[in-house]
């Protein structure tokens, strides 16, 4: 466009000529021309007919980052056709119905792992009007069991389409338990989960008002019902049994603290097998499950009992036991046998390498979460078996000394 020259005779005049000339540019911007050195000329970095320009902001000079299209996230009716099965098949897998055949949950799986199938929670629940998040207290994620029982309790969860929060804390604290109880009811939750069953922790869930559905994981041998149900089993007969065919009469038991159900549970279990054999108790030491208390425990002994073996509550408990008997000279098993109860990880290094019982504490994790979101759903508990514990006989036990 050719300038537009205009003797500057008023205020309005001037106005006029530079909006003239401002229009004018942006006429040549738009078809394609420029104007340099009073000339104009084709633009280089004009679009194409059809193409959006490349520069998002006149004079900017930058380029825009393509924007990457997310891609779908397969639905359920996805899952569906990809296995061959209904949707309504798929969706009593995700729930976790037991009654569906092998063959067909195989298909499910196989389409839910292809087309990495994400289940939408928020969504579902504004459609059901309901939560799917389970709070769950425990205690001392450091510690070996705690974590495990965690492990298989959040892997329950998120296979029935739950997400599991986890508060971890001092289940020994009664102002801890409650002030974590009080943040965690102002959620909107499915259900809450106790992974540790102490005495203040009991205690704090029966006085606490809940507007939903709880579950207390406790021991097989309580002789409770209801959600305070049983699960995990206490494995000092399979270790009497084992000590007593070495030839072992005599035991000392190192036990945990007094405020756990657990420790109660294995001192009982210790007490009544012992008697049923006829065989003999040297005593009953406190713990705390640390090594350290297991330490502590035989080193503050001015001598030792007439025992051959140590039943100690936890592993930990007994590599602290062991050590303290090594430096007052005592060989093991030689002098006297240690077993544990646990089979932690650290068990089969220690030194000698450690009898000890596996509990399978992921399967009781899961145990829980499944009979809990029974509850919320109302509707029978997927079917769970907690294998029993299983001995695991190392070199740290062997023949009575006196045999």
């Amino acid at each position: 466009m050719l300038p537009i020259t205009l003797r500057v005779k008023s205020q309005f005049d001037i106005v006029m000529q530079i909006t003239s000339q401002r229009l004018g540019r942006s006429i040549d911007r738009r078809v394609g021309m420029v104007e340099r050195a009073g000339r104009l000329e084709p633009r280089t970095d004009a679009p194409s007919p059809g193409r959006p320009s490349a520069d998002p902001v006149p004079g900017t000079g930058r380029n825009p980052v393509p924007r990457p299209v997310p891609a779908k996230a397969a639905t359920i009716y996805d899952v569906a056709q990809a296995a061959g099965v209904s949707h309504q098949t798929v969706s009593r897998f995700l729930k976790g119905f037991a009654g569906i055949r092998p063959e067909t949950r195989e298909k499910v799986e196989r389409a839910l792992d292809e087309l990495d199938y994400r289940p939408n929670l928020t969504a579902r629940s504004l459609k059901s009007g309901r939560s799917h998040r389970i709070g769950a207290l425990t205690h001392e994620l450091s510690n070996v069991g705690p974590s495990r029982v965690a492990e298989g309790a959040s892997a329950a969860a998120r296979e029935c389409g739950y997400v599991l929060d986890l508060v971890s804390l001092d289940a020994r604290s009664a102002g801890e338990i409650e002030r974590s109880l009080d943040l965690i009811t102002q959620h909107e939750l499915a259900g809450v989960l106790a992974l540790s069953s102490t005495d203040e922790m009991t205690r704090a869930f029966e006085t606490t008002e809940f507007r939903v559905p709880v579950f207390i994981d406790a021991e097989s041998d309580d002789a409770v019902t209801g959600r305070r149900s049983g699960l995990a089993q206490v494995g000092i007969p399979a270790l009497i049994d084992h000590l007593a065919e070495l030839g072992h009469r005599s035991f000392l038991h190192i036990a945990g603290p007094p405020m756990w159900r657990a420790a109660r549970n294995r001192i009982l279990a210790y007490d009544r097998e012992l008697e049923a054999r006829g065989l003999h108790s040297a005593g009953v030491l406190p713990g705390d499950w640390s090594a350290r208390s297991g330490y502590e425990a035989i080193a503050a002994l001015p001598r030792l009992p007439e025992a051959t073996a140590i039943v100690a509550a936890n592993d930990q408990t007994a590599l602290g036991a062991m050590l303290a008997l090594k430096e007052r000279g005592v060989r093991i098993p030689e002098d006297i046998s240690v077993v544990g109860i646990d089979d932690i990880p650290e068990s089969p290094y220690f030194d000698p390498p450690l009898t000890t019982v596996h509990i399978d504490f992921e399967m009781q994790g899961r145990a829980s979460v499944y009979r809990l979101i029974a509850q919320i759903e109302h509707a029978e508990s997927r079917p769970v078996v907690v294998p029993p514990p299983r001995l695991v006989v190392r070199r740290s036990s062997g023949p009575a000394a006196h045999a």
